[in-house]
């Protein structure tokens, strides 16, 4: 049990979406199997599986596999956006900041949570209604579709490879702990499993892949919840009270500005969180399979609230932890005379504060529910980016940029399906090649890089007029560079990664600088910019605010 804990801790560091960097993973060793999750396990991919089969039989025309063909109910998306928002390091992650930090471990979650919004006014139905099958789509719609999509596609891929990465190596790691397989056996079979999701299911699997998961991970959080209010005569107040007691910081926890103390870094971390949400481009595709702007809207409105009680829970769970787990020396290494640290000796580290939690309030069983529940949070994630890398280089590369239109919906979903072959087999070697690499910085450069190029050439191209091709490519290339190079200079990547003596960059959270940045350079070079095309270009603002408000001439659901 200590090892499989132990394992399932590495796997969800190397998940997180924290921006700082963890520990060095190193070799983890293979550990006896646990029978509960794995027949859980395998019950989820027989049933995802007998869906990706149905959904592969109706998966006719590219409209079916891009966006399953416009026809997913506001309800069901909403699902499916929160299952492919909520990760294992969302539920993990955030719980074990709670516990070790209170109040302030809530810092995350609020990021994660407000960026929403943004999406709900500004970018939802405008997205559906000038879009088809990708956020390019919408970025290049008066604008130049070669330079613009082919800026949109590399944001695109880049945001995409940093995500697999991290979520390839935390999933083999979970696998291979579940199963007691080979490290690249399990790399495998997640790669496996996310194509064929992806090239036969299409956007209609996915879905439903992402829904089954949200359901799962709900069901078991809202249990658990549920089971630390229970033994507290469902009194909030009286688990504060006794989480204050057990806790060595004591009052402390109920306070917040100790997670993160330089406020320029929280500033630039909640920038990254909310701004990068409106640029991820698997989240993005997700209003594209509604039937119109109001079934956007109303699916971003239900999964903000679906995702703002998933935080709550994670806040119970963390504070749970703290009350029914420091005072019992069971799920702690312990020292000589039976001594522990309440905060840095828990079995399997702080980030399995949730899965003591689980075996503390529902024993073996629950536990293996909740260790199931990790693995297909992770597999509904890489699921919906194969998918959204795949798009970027059949419809927003091939389709509009090399071939210009002249290719048929059948060749191009062939070549999406190659696509997510090519991706699938990448990631797997990627996972097995950064097996033993310190990656839990990808996500954050992933979410770095969605809000400083991604976000910035979407929102700028959409509500601003005079924004130019110039302006909205030069733009992009600049909030992308400078986000890299910023991480990579940061201390995450510069110190812990390659062994530098002192960053040269102060912050691990480039969002505050880079975002600013792309901003100013789209402005600056579109004001310049006096060419005939940027001329066209801005007359063609009026047009395209028409539609994007009214949804007139917007592409409707697909009968079948």
């Amino acid at each position: 049990m200590n090892r499989l804990l132990l394992g399932l801790t590495l796997a969800t560091i190397v998940a997180s979406a924290a921006y700082a960097a963890g520990p060095d993973l190193g070799a983890v060793a293979q550990s006896a199997t646990n029978w509960p999750a794995i027949l859980m396990f395998l019950f989820f991919v027989l049933l995802t599986l007998g869906i990706t089969y149905r959904a592969a039989k109706g998966t006719k025309s590219a409209a079916d596999f891009y966006a399953a063909g416009g026809g997913i109910s506001a309800g069901t998306n909403s699902l499916a956006i929160a299952g492919d928002y909520m990760s294992a390091a969302s539920f993990l992650g955030i719980s074990g900041l709670v516990y070790t930090s209170g109040f302030d471990g809530l810092i995350y979650s609020t990021g994660f949570l407000v960026g929403w919004p943004i999406v709900l006014f500004l970018i939802a139905e405008r997205l559906r209604n000038l879009g088809k099958f990708t956020f390019a789509d919408v970025a290049s719609f008066r604008l130049d579709q070669t330079a613009i999509r082919i800026i949109s596609a590399v944001g695109t891929l880049v945001v995409v490879a940093f995500y697999l990465i991290a979520q390839m190596v935390g999933a083999g790691k979970l696998i291979q702990l579940l199963f007691g397989l080979p490290y690249l056996y399990a790399v495998i079979i997640v790669g496996v499993l996310m194509i064929v999701y992806v090239a036969f299911g299409g956007m209609k699997a996915t879905t439903w892949v992402q829904v089954i998961k949200a359901c799962l991970l709900l069901g078991g959080a809202t249990f658990m919840a549920g089971a630390v209010l229970y033994k507290y005569g469902f009194n909030p107040e009286s688990l504060f009270a006794n989480a204050v007691q057990v806790h060595p910081k004591g009052d402390a926890i109920m306070a917040p500005g100790g997670l993160v103390s330089n406020p320029v870094e929280a500033i630039s971390l909640g920038v990254g969180l909310m701004f990068g949400t409106a640029g991820l481009p698997h989240i993005l595709m997700r209003f594209f399979t509604v039937s119109d702007a109001q079934a956007a809207r109303k699916s971003v409105f239900y999964a903000t609230g679906l995702i703002g009680y998933f935080y709550i829970l994670t806040f119970i769970i963390g504070f749970g932890g703290i009350a029914l787990l420091m005072s019992d020396p069971v799920y702690f290494k312990l020292g000589p005379a039976g001594a522990f640290d309440k905060l840095k000796d828990m079995i399997g580290g702080t980030n399995m504060v949730a899965v003591n939690l689980a075996n503390a309030v529902g024993g073996p069983y629950f536990l293996g529910f909740i260790s199931a529940v990790a693995f297909a949070t992770i597999l509904a994630v890489v699921a919906g980016l194969t998918l959204a890398g795949a798009s970027a280089i059949s419809h927003d590369l091939y389709a509009q940029v090399i071939a210009r239109g002249r290719t048929t919906e059948k060749h191009e979903v062939n070549l999406s399906k190659i696509s997510a072959v090519v991706i699938g087999i990448v990631a797997i070697y990627l996972g097995y090649v950064f097996e033993n690499q310190n990656v839990a910085f990808m996500v954050g450069l992933a979410f770095a890089v969605a809000a400083s190029c991604n976000f910035p050439v979407l929102a700028m191209s959409i509500l601003w007029r005079g924004t130019t091709t110039w302006g909205a490519l030069a733009g992009g290339l600049v909030g992308l560079l400078a986000a890299v190079i910023m991480v990579v200079l940061s201390k995450a990547v510069w110190v812990t990664t390659l062994g530098n003596p002192a960053p040269l960059f102060p912050y691990d959270n480039p969002a505050l600088f880079s975002m600013p940045l792309a901003f100013a350079t789209i402005w600056i070079v579109s004001l310049v910019d006096k060419s005939r095309r940027a001329q066209r270009e801005r007359a063609a603002f009026e047009a395209q605010y028409v539609r994007s408000e009214t949804g007139i001439g917007a592409a409707g659901a697909h009968a079948h």
